[in-house]
């Protein structure tokens, strides 16, 4: 095969918008938690073509997506929808519907939350995954 016919892992997550940025993307990559078809990577510049299948973890779930073109750019959110298929969606889950998350049930007036509910709201929502 051509090397134009492979895209580093790290490169095409970005380019697919499922990471903020490329340093998160890579962060992820060399975390051992990307599976390029079946198989876990722990390098961000391992190669991925059309066909593979990828399974990471995003925010609390896990996608598993399936390469269908490489990327030459971060283009806009339509143009990243059509490299991929989402093999298996995210489904919501049953109690993160029912019970709202810390925090989230402060009247209107209640002011700023205080240190305690600022590390329980972190707990729920970590930097860098929204």
């Amino acid at each position: 095969m051509t090397e134009a016919a492979t895209l580093r892992v790290d490169k095409w997550l970005w380019f697919a918008r499922f990471f903020k940025s490329r340093t998160l993307a890579a962060d992820v990559c060399k975390s051992g938690k990307v599976r390029v078809s079946g198989t876990k990577i722990d390098k961000p510049s391992h190669a991925v073509r059309p066909g593979d299948v990828l399974t990471f973890p995003q925010g609390r779930h896990i996608r598993v997506i399936r390469v269908v073109a490489l990327g030459s750019r971060r283009g806009p959110a339509s143009e990243a929808r059509e490299l991929f298929e989402d093999v298996d969606p995210p489904q919501p889950s049953a109690t993160a519907a029912a019970a709202p998350p810390p925090g989230a049930d402060r009247g209107k007036g209640a002011g700023r939350p205080t240190k305690k509910e600022r590390r329980e709201l972190d707990k729920v929502h970590p930097k860098g995954t929204v």
